[in-house]
């Protein structure tokens, strides 16, 4: 990675222009639209024919992405940067700015399979990079750029986890980062991460998209880099998982991944992370590609079902799974693009339904934060419609870390997480799963016979 060799073009208009070209906002000055970063290897929407020459040779990049598992250089540590053959984004390594992100593991849900009748239901837990979420793999990339280029300071808007790494990667550059954040809406423990890694913390009283119109006007005024997700570098970052986890399929591909909707980002870095896997012969074929969003935060689903997708429906963002929380998301084009070339969905979930969700994945031994819970809601939703069946495979995107929101956890577990009215919303034949899926703390005197009753009690009621 000694030369980069890439180019912006816009996702609009097919502008193409130098990386170092572009404007502070990352849009396209003809007509707005947001950048892909493409290669000289990259297979183009034009019909453009890529050189043979210039393909990478796909034996080799498998050889060397596993050699790099062995390495104790921190560059090959990274399940991102391991494979930065594919996304020549720097002119120097010396550059990475890294926490050894990456890696993930890929979880089976055995329990989640059985109840959905299907056989085999992965995740790919990305709550387990450094920052506890997906958006470590993306700010890795974006943050290495604006180090190269010589940013001083970096900014974003954020409803929590976009804040989070990238405070942490500001710091490990010895950067400075800015937050805006919108007030009494974002997760108290992502707001403690940016805080705790040295951003100068910003809430707004406004909404996450009143958050970025005053973003923008800041780059635009000041010599800051954007690390928002309009930053293509970022999504460079975030379609690594999608070559991580057919490596540890052993190259073999899943029919279905299913990825939480917010931003809209996050699908669309997945589609190019698979449809560039496949150009190069990597792969045999691309999986279906699908977006799950909570009904209170759904402008893609409300557009695709109200006009087709052919202009989006902001709306005003309300659900208890902040780090979805967004009404006009920036990427809706890209992840429109997604789902048509992967042939995948959207659908929408609600508050209860994800609820549900998180609470079954959590009984599994692995637990999400609330966004990541969609991909469980959706899924249930795809399979009731014959969309998926019992032989398809599917892997679910978590996004983020359980204790990225824990006071949702301990709200459902208490029984406190819903008022009257959304309680009694609750489906009768899910209202059974609901409450045998909570737990909350036993409160006893602290003696023992006391305690020997209250847990035979409970062994009965395990063994009835």
């Amino acid at each position: 990675m000694k030369v980069a060799t890439h180019q912006l073009r816009c996702t609009e208009c097919g502008a193409r222009i130098a990386g170092s070209a572009v404007n502070s906002i990352f849009r396209c000055p003809i007509c707005n639209g947001l950048y892909d970063v493409i290669y000289p290897w990259s297979a183009l929407p034009d019909g453009e024919a890529t050189s043979a020459s210039k393909l990478p040779n796909a034996s080799a990049l498998r050889w060397l992405w596993q050699e790099r598992r062995t390495s104790t250089m921190s560059v090959d540590q990274s399940g991102v940067w391991r494979f930065r053959d594919l996304f020549p984004i720097l002119e120097d390594e010396n550059n990475v700015v890294t926490l050894r992100e990456g890696n993930t593991p890929l979880y089976e849900l055995p329990r989640a399979a059985k109840a959905l009748g299907l056989n085999w239901i992965l995740a790919k837990h990305q709550g387990m990079n450094p920052t506890g979420s997906f958006k470590d793999t993306g700010m890795t990339a974006a943050l290495s750029v604006a180090k190269e280029r010589g940013f001083e300071w970096v900014a974003c808007a954020s409803t929590g986890n976009t804040s989070a790494a990238m405070a942490a990667y500001a710091a490990r550059a010895g950067m400075r980062s800015i937050v805006f954040i919108p007030e009494g809406k974002i997760a108290w423990g992502k707001l403690s991460q940016s805080m705790d890694y040295g951003a100068l913390t910003i809430q707004l009283k406004t909404d996450f998209d009143g958050c970025v119109n005053v973003l923008t006007d800041l780059v635009n005024r000041f010599p800051i880099m954007l690390l928002n997700s309009v930053n293509p570098y970022r999504l460079e970052g975030q379609k690594t998982p999608a070559f991580e986890m057919v490596e540890q399929l052993e190259w073999q591909v899943p029919e279905h991944v299913i990825v939480p909707g917010g931003n809209l980002a996050n699908g669309s870095a997945l589609a190019k992370g698979f449809a560039e896997m496949h150009h190069l012969g990597l792969i045999p074929r691309i999986p279906k590609v699908s977006i799950i969003q909570a009904e209170g935060a759904n402008p893609l689903y409300r557009s695709l079902q109200e006009n087709g997708g052919q202009e989006l429906i902001p709306v005003k963002a309300n659900t208890r799974a902040t780090a979805i929380r967004i009404g006009n998301p920036a990427s809706w084009r890209k992840a429109l693009r997604a789902l048509r070339t992967t042939g995948g969905w959207c659908e929408q979930v609600s508050e209860q339904e994800i609820a549900l969700a998180k609470a079954q994945i959590g009984a599994e031994g692995i637990g999400c934060e609330p966004a990541s819970a969609v991909t469980l809601a959706g899924l249930k939703k795809l399979v009731a419609q014959g969309k998926i069946g019992p032989e398809e495979r599917v892997v679910l995107i978590l996004t983020g870390h359980t204790l990225k929101d824990s006071n949702y956890t301990i709200d459902f577990h208490r029984g406190e997480l819903f008022n009257a009215e959304e309680d009694a919303a609750i489906p009768a034949a899910e209202r059974e799963l609901h409450a045998a899926l909570r737990k909350p703390p036993v409160v006893l005197e602290a003696d023992t016979d006391t305690v020997f009753r209250a847990l035979e009690s409970q062994m009965k009621l395990v063994h009835a």
